[in-house]
């Protein structure tokens, strides 16, 4: 299996020299196993998922949400514009309006040139809770996380190894943090003795006291988290679009000098491809 890191940020896209290093593109993960393909989220990293050399004509995208960030690239992925193409889009199921309802006023005038019904590829959308399904040689599990508006995190197994992605989660949401009990922790199902965990830390410690309910997670949270469900590698993302890469080496060496119980953490990089199992 091959996770390739596409889009790091969170918010907004930043382009800039300071940016360059860990990248400004949003929310965008590959896995690839036996020529299948999994798109995770349509962040402007999207623009940069390379279909697999094999000729396939399914593509499945995984949608955690559908705030702007999580799908500003979904208009220009050129397999919606391909009549030979079979695209699948899985997103959270909502209990007012169907994922084809929400999508449809983003992919339609005035915010996009071309209404959704037109696209020329067969479209598949499939509303999805706390689901469990199969996408070719991946066994699939989303469950409902903590963060505004209906949003899915995945755990995906493939052959030999197990990759959990919830790229916009707050775990620690109420008065005493992370309570270490597994009953208690949003994610925890897609999470436990997962290989692989790409994870939200927009956040340091100190800043989340001021941004507590707002979705997102801090780093020393994710680390707990991390450590609490037997993680064996954690990837922090959705980066602060604020932050330059400066920034982020300065907090990154500072957290490696602190013991947490739990050492397997880095911050992920746009280009960053991990061969796991």
């Amino acid at each position: 299996m091959k996770v390739s890191i596409k889009g790091v940020r969170g918010s907004i896209p930043t382009s800039s020299p300071e940016t360059s290093y860990y990248g400004g593109n949003t929310s965008c993960v590959t896995v690839v196993e036996d020529d299948w393909m999994l798109i995770l989220d349509a962040g402007s990293g999207m623009q940069k998922a390379k279909l697999p050399e094999k000729p396939t004509n399914r593509i499945d995208i995984l949608l955690t949400h559908l705030h702007f960030d999580h799908i500003q690239a979904l208009g220009f992925f050129g397999s919606l514009f391909d009549p030979n193409k079979e695209v699948h889009i899985w997103g959270p199921e909502s209990a007012t309006q169907s994922l084809n309802s929400r999508l449809n006023k983003f992919l339609s005038p005035p915010l996009f040139p071309v209404l959704m019904r037109d696209l020329p590829c067969t479209l598949v959308l499939h509303d999805i809770s706390n689901s469990s399904f199969e996408i070719g040689p991946f066994s699939i599990e989303s469950r409902y996380v903590i963060h505004p508006g209906p949003t899915v995190g995945y755990r995906i197994k493939g052959n030999h190894a197990v990759v959990a992605f919830i790229p916009d989660h707050e775990p620690a949401l109420g008065p005493s943090g992370i309570i270490p009990d597994k009953k208690w922790i949003s994610g925890f199902d897609i999470v436990e003795n997962a290989d692989l965990l790409i994870h939200d830390a927009q956040y340091t410690g100190y800043e989340y006291k001021e941004k507590t309910g707002w979705g997102h997670s801090s780093m020393e949270d994710a680390i707990k988290l991390a450590s609490i469900a037997a993680v064996k590698r954690l990837l922090f993302f959705h980066h602060d679009p604020s932050r330059t890469d400066e920034q982020l080496e300065v907090i990154f060496s500072k957290l490696k000098q602190t013991d947490f119980g739990f050492d397997d953490f880095d911050f992920a990089r746009e280009g960053m491809e991990i061969d796991l199992g």
